[in-house]
């Protein structure tokens, strides 16, 4: 009844517009009641994504079933397990994602499926790295990375029309995520080379000869940093260290 209620519903979107399509026009197509429809649905903008109740409990499942070694790992496998529901139904994803475009409270209401997901991936990562301090932050900072690389992807091949592999572009996102997040961050300390305090030493900048003809334009910056100095002191002493050349 889930189904052809949502098959109905988005028929009479197509056909007559979101903002003009009923409830009571949806169950009139689906030939049942006002009340099995909100039994289902308690909007209609629910009936437009049917399928994320159920993708978020197999999200929610696949991450409580899965090992401690690999946390960032895992959450770019959860995020694939919406890509493979969009992939299931190219001609239906398509479709949805084009009347989202046009629809303004559609809109909004995707931003909130997504934000459940990302809550639900921060969860999971949370558990791993710790509720509080950087813990905490780590687990959003990578719960947000992973959706916007996965969503990035899935855009790419929604607004081809479907055409193609979305699992490339998807991939491909995930790897980059994986390569910036995937050591956690207490395994670099006993590798990591012994560097000054930064109240002592932030950053030293130094020039290298790079074999020009002495005006200047062959020297390298090397720049020497403790872990963790914050971006904008070393951009600051580049800056400084350009300018004295």
């Amino acid at each position: 009844m889930r189904e052809v209620l949502a098959q109905a519903a988005f028929q009479l979107f197509l056909e007559r517009g979101f903002e003009r399509t009923t409830v009571d026009d949806i169950v009139a197509r689906a030939g049942v009641g006002r009340r099995s429809f909100f039994r289902y649905f308690p909007s209609k903008e629910d009936a437009v994504f049917p399928d994320h109740e159920r993708c978020l409990a197999e999200m929610t499942e696949f991450l409580a079933a899965a090992v401690d070694s690999d946390p960032v790992g895992a959450v770019s496998d959860a995020a694939r397990i919406v890509l493979r529901m969009y992939a299931a139904n190219p001609e239906f994803s398509v479709q949805r994602y084009r009347l989202t475009r046009e629809v303004p409270g559609l809109r909004t209401y995707e931003l909130s499926v997504v934000r459940r997901y990302e809550q639900t991936l921060a969860g999971h990562l949370r558990s791993r790295f710790g509720e509080d301090g950087d813990g905490a932050l780590r687990a959003e900072v990578i719960a947000a990375s992973v959706v916007a690389a996965h969503n990035n992807g899935l855009r790419l091949w929604l607004r081809s029309g479907g055409e193609g592999d979305p699992e490339v572009a998807v991939d491909h996102a995930l790897a980059l995520v994986r390569e910036a997040w995937g050591r956690p961050a207490a395994s670099t300390a006993s590798t990591a080379p012994a560097v000054p305090e930064a109240s002592t030493a932030p950053v030293v900048p130094f020039a290298v000869s790079g074999g020009g003809a002495g005006d200047g334009d062959g020297e390298v910056v090397v720049m020497v940093a403790r872990k963790g100095t914050p971006m904008w002191r070393v951009v600051q002493q580049i800056e400084a260290a350009v300018g004295e050349n």
